[in-house]
């Protein structure tokens, strides 16, 4: 098996907790002090191995050893986090291609392909609903015209805020540069999900990620006194946005999907008015595309009639989605071998929860692996791992990163017919 250290990704990831986080969790909004904070520290580390690094034309972070061959594979994930968000979710993949990096550049010999590591800017699309925003730059599926549009509960323009962190948006496509002499791109992630917890499996192959589509919905009825509007001819906005919801989650449960509304917002917004106006996002997933239109179809007409049936009316918009991702099947194959031999296990998993190697997967041969989450906890101060199983996870994703590397998996750019494909 590959040698890294774990234990240094283990301090790693530690010290970033103890400086980015607070009592109720991680502070690493993404373009907020936080998040900076944990640039730095990244940055830092990559000063002291003695490897240049930059950001791109999207905010994404870079740092690369070149390889005798100009072809380079790509290790990453992204160090923002939700608001009391949990330590590992993204760091650990960052902090693990870190220690890889590390081991790279020390090494006597210059690897067969080239190694970069990337931290993808604003992977979660917490203050603005737009997730993957930095490797959809590079991807280049980003719409740069759909973020002047966009805006979060306080008012904020994303436009404004990357400005303020030194971007353009007339200049954020040109991130997809970095993609074109990409032969491969690995993420090591927390689950996020209680599967490997439940089937003990201290790691996983990841073989596919589930579709997303994500809705904002407007919901008008009819404000009016708390203690003067009867009951029976209320237009109570929040009651049936409520109803639509129920009917929506309903809905995905009969399809073996996931549906949520995560955030909600009221007018007036006060304890002594019924609420004239609510406003939520919906956020639909499911593994078969086909099942997906269905449920975003079913969605659609439910949240319609739960509305028509309280006297309200309904606006949907789409803000974002994303299909159905398949890895890389060569990669894929190789990452199973690799975690066969450590857990005796050939399980292969699928991503609820989207990830930038959803991004690269459109032009780049992808693979993830999976590390445990203790309860199936993620987005919460409570997210964690046990160190062991984390261990073990590096481990095996290291064992991949450099088979990738030295060229030894078939049909990716340097392998043994790599070449020729």
């Amino acid at each position: 098996m590959a040698r890294i250290d774990t234990a240094r990704v283990i301090a790693d990831l530690e010290e970033l907790r103890s400086r980015t986080a607070g009592e109720t969790g991680a502070e690493r909004l993404a373009w907020g002090e936080g998040w900076r904070t944990a640039r730095s520290i990244l940055a830092d580390r990559l000063d002291e191995i003695g490897i240049p690094w930059e950001r791109d034309a999207a905010g994404n972070l870079w740092a690369s050893v070149a390889g005798a061959q100009r072809a380079t594979v790509a290790i990453g994930s992204h160090l923002d986090a939700v608001p009391a968000g949990g330590w590992l979710d993204g760091a650990l993949g960052v902090l693990t291609g870190l220690e890889i990096l590390r081991q790279v550049r020390a090494g006597r010999e210059r690897p067969r392909l080239g190694v970069a590591l990337v931290d993808f800017a604003d992977e979660e699309g917490a203050r603005f609903g737009r997730s993957l925003f930095g490797s959809s730059a590079v991807s280049g599926s980003l719409d740069p015209g759909e973020i002047d549009g966009l805006r979060n509960p306080a008012g904020e323009s994303m436009r404004t805020l990357l400005r303020e962190n030194g971007l353009e948006v007339s200049r954020l496509l040109d991130a997809g540069a970095r993609r074109r002499d990409l032969a491969a791109y690995l993420e090591l992630h927390i689950e996020q999900g209680p599967v490997l917890e439940e089937r003990g499996l201290p790691v996983a192959p990841v073989r596919a990620v589930c579709g997303i589509e994500r809705y904002r919905a407007t919901v008008r009825g009819q404000t009016g006194h708390a203690g003067a509007l009867p009951m029976a001819t209320r237009r109570d906005a929040f009651l049936a946005s409520a109803d639509g919801a129920l009917r929506v989650e309903a809905a995905a449960r009969a399809v073996d999907g996931f549906a949520t509304v995560g955030l909600i917002e009221l007018e007036p917004g006060i304890a002594t008015a019924v609420a004239g106006v609510a406003s939520f996002v919906l956020d639909l997933r499911h593994s078969e595309p086909l099942a997906l239109a269905r449920l975003a179809a079913t969605a659609e007409r439910e949240l319609g009639a739960a509305a028509h049936a309280r006297g309200c009316e309904l606006a949907l918009e789409r803000i974002w989605g994303i299909p159905v991702t398949t890895f890389d099947p060569a990669l894929v194959a190789a990452a199973t071998e690799v975690c066969a031999t450590i857990t005796g296990s050939r399980f292969v998993a699928v991503s609820g929860p989207g990830h930038d190697a959803v991004e690269m997967a459109r032009h780049v041969p992808t693979a993830m692996l999976f590390a445990p989450s203790s309860g199936g906890i993620s987005h919460s101060a409570l997210e964690d791992t046990p160190v062991a199983d984390l261990e073990v996870a590096m481990t095996a994703f290291a064992e991949l990163a450099f088979a990738v590397i030295d060229g030894q998996v078939e049909g990716i750019a340097g392998g043994e017919r790599g070449a020729a494909a």
